[in-house]
């Protein structure tokens, strides 16, 4: 017989890369938990991407206490990679409920794990730039504010991915003259063992170098930029413009530009803090949100899903700080 696991909580990140699940107490202890590879339902279809997903509730489960008998939650939160639309949340919701883990489940944005992670209460804005880029907020009476963040289509400009894009663009065009000089037609290549933005050129094209690898080259644009190179530089700064046209909208939306908030950042593009792209984000907030708090997160995105699991069971403050003390918070 099993260990009497009534009343938990199943938490859930599932991002583009990897996934992580925590089976939760009430009172925010970790009972079980497990990792897995990402979550990508437009590749592999939504039934698919939960059957993977299945399998690492699963093992979450069975290490809480649960081998041998079918997970059972009295709430499911999923912070989901690619549930970026209302439509796509609902599809994802119907999924999981017909799993049958719960009869309460509630979908988020995996941006929206981000969020909460580093608050103290479901209270402010987060933007996230790691591959690409996304921006959510939330208030404690339910209110949420967002984007659709599928890319160009839907406006969006930056991600660790954009910006190797726009690197290689001018890149392009220092070297063949048609552009402004800059450094980067001799770094970018030079990352790759290569002596030309033509030899890059052709090599991306034929598959020489490939083309997934070219989120490499965002670290060394924000170096060119550091060593003062006018192009590398505003490509930064257009970075910063982004943030915070994200962040302060959000803010706008949410009737939250007038008060004392929290502006959290996140995402590996972010989080490494680069000192011009930073002090950037500061002196266009400062003008357009005055009172916005710039923050940084640094903690698994998973406690951000525990924590609006919790949220969900009104569990209080003492279950969120145990929660928080677990993953060193």
């Amino acid at each position: 017989m099993g260990v009497n696991l009534n009343g938990v909580l199943l938490a859930v990140d599932a991002g583009n890369s990897k996934t992580d699940v925590a089976v939760l107490a009430p009172d925010g202890s970790v009972l079980g938990a497990a990792r897995g590879g990402g979550f990508q339902p437009p590749v592999v279809g939504v039934p698919t991407a939960v059957d993977t997903l299945a399998e690492i509730v699963g093992r979450a489960w069975a290490e809480a206490g649960g081998a041998g008998s079918s997970p059972a939650f009295a709430h499911v939160t999923a912070c989901l990679a690619n549930a970026d639309l209302p439509v796509e949340e609902t599809a994802l919701q119907a999924e999981l409920l017909g799993r049958g883990w719960s009869r309460s489940v509630r979908v988020h944005n995996d941006t929206f794990a981000v969020l909460r992670a580093g608050l103290d209460e479901p209270r402010g804005v987060a933007v996230v730039c790691g591959a690409g880029i996304n921006c959510v907020g939330m208030t404690p009476d339910g209110r949420t504010a967002r984007f659709p963040a599928i890319g160009k289509l839907s406006g969006d400009w930056g991600g660790g991915g954009g910006m190797a894009e726009e690197a290689l663009w001018f890149a392009a065009r220092a070297e063949d003259g048609r552009g402004e000089p800059s450094e980067l037609a001799r770094a970018l290549p030079a990352h790759f063992g290569l002596d030309s933005m033509y030899a890059l050129i052709e090599a991306l094209h034929l598959g020489l170098v490939p083309l997934e690898r070219r989120h490499e080259l965002t670290p060394v644009l924000f170096r060119v930029s550091a060593g003062g190179d006018p192009v590398a530089l505003s490509l930064v700064h257009r970075l910063a413009e982004e943030v915070v046209a994200l962040s302060s909208v959000a803010l706008g939306r949410l009737g939250l530009l007038d008060e004392e908030v929290p502006v959290m950042l996140g995402g590996s593009v972010l989080a490494a803090r680069h000192p011009q792209l930073e002090e950037r984000i500061r002196e266009l907030l400062a003008e357009r949100a005055p009172k916005a708090v710039v923050g940084f997160v640094t903690a698994p995105p998973v406690l951000g899903a525990g924590l609006l699991a919790l949220d969900e069971a009104a569990a209080g403050p003492d279950a969120a700080a145990r929660l928080r003390e677990h993953y060193g918070v």
